[in-house]
């Protein structure tokens, strides 16, 4: 089983956003160093306590202090932006990088409508536009527009020795039809959604149309985990992200609060239903417990491979989680 890593760059309460980000390059080099296969960060926009609204910027800083591990965007949002311009970013990263960048590509707003409007003009009716902009995006990546199309004379410089691996990343049955119909690899996003998953993914493994001979799916499940010694520890150090969730849904918080700052904050009645889907899409435990379970949501999902976010209010936590993950797994 491959195991990868989803970055969402998060700022701790006690963390500036400068701090955050170094410890998202030092995530990635650990990831590396371990036998992580990826490492990708994602966008985000105007929502406190998220420190990465520009995924290609962090991607050159990244990709200058590794050299192995594959990175990329988790996801790109593409309706907020012109194929044209994603590909000669993500060109240009192949090209620094060669053989080590993919593009996740997804549709979610990544913030509040205001952030919304002021990224990008009409952006609902891009998401309606979204199949058009993932074959144009293609096209772009791969230099194959057809002779009789506007910008078959066009193409994203710098051509890299090698294109950027294109993903769709989705939570949706619609996401997962577009991926399968576009020949691309998906990432179900299980850590956020609540829909049947695997009947999703299987609808994307059924009705797959592979764009070059040879082509087979690709299936990465994404995963919400916490791995620590001990189960006591694993949740005690998970009520941290538990209560910033509970936060964030209610628009509180400035950041990742402290395992004392999150034992301290009241719950209502609300808030315990809330807790326990929180609670229903996480892994929490120790590692032999984590990687189980890992182990049967790939096989359930019939996953190539799980990306694993977590979030901690220390970055040691969250390094360690990962470390004890990889060595269980991979026998270090």
């Amino acid at each position: 089983m491959r195991l990868s890593i989803l970055d969402q760059a998060p700022i701790s309460s006690n963390q500036t956003a400068q701090e955050a980000l170094y410890e998202s390059m030092k995530l990635a080099q650990m990831g590396e160093k371990l036998g992580y296969t990826r490492y990708w960060i994602a966008e985000h926009h105007d929502l406190p306590g998220l420190a990465c609204p520009a995924p290609e910027v962090m991607l050159s800083y990244i990709g200058a202090n590794t050299s192995t591990i594959r990175i990329g965007s988790g996801a790109v949002l593409l309706p907020h932006y012109k194929p044209y311009k994603v590909a000669e970013v993500y060109n240009m990263l192949a090209t620094l990088f060669p053989g080590r960048i993919d593009i996740g590509i997804g549709r979610a707003p990544g913030g509040s409508a205001e952030a919304s409007n002021a990224l990008s003009n009409n952006f609902l009716q891009q998401v309606w536009n979204m199949p058009n902009s993932v074959t144009e995006l293609l096209h772009f990546l791969e230099n194959d527009f057809p002779n009789d199309h506007e910008f078959k004379n066009l193409t994203a410089s710098p051509i890299p020795p090698v294109q950027p691996a294109p993903w769709l990343l989705g939570t949706s049955k619609k996401s997962a039809l577009l991926a399968a119909e576009k020949g691309m690899s998906y990432a179900f996003g299980q850590f956020m959604s609540e829909n049947n998953g695997p009947e999703i993914v299987q609808q994307y493994l059924d009705t797959f149309q592979p764009r070059k001979q040879g082509q087979k799916p690709e299936v990465i499940v994404t995963v919400n985990v916490i791995c620590a010694e001990t189960d006591e520890k694993a949740l005690e150090i998970a009520i941290s992200a538990i209560v910033w969730s509970l936060q964030k849904g209610k628009g509180e918080g400035n950041g990742v609060p402290s395992i004392a700052e999150a034992s301290q904050y009241p719950l209502y009645k609300k808030d315990l239903q809330n807790l326990e889907k929180i609670l229903g899409n996480m892994i929490i435990g120790n590692p032999k417990k984590v990687i189980k379970k890992l182990y049967e949501r790939a096989s359930l999902f019939l996953a190539d491979e799980i990306m694993i976010v977590t979030i901690t209010h220390s970055p040691e936590d969250r390094v360690k989680s990962y470390q004890l993950i990889a060595e269980e797994a991979f026998q270090i």
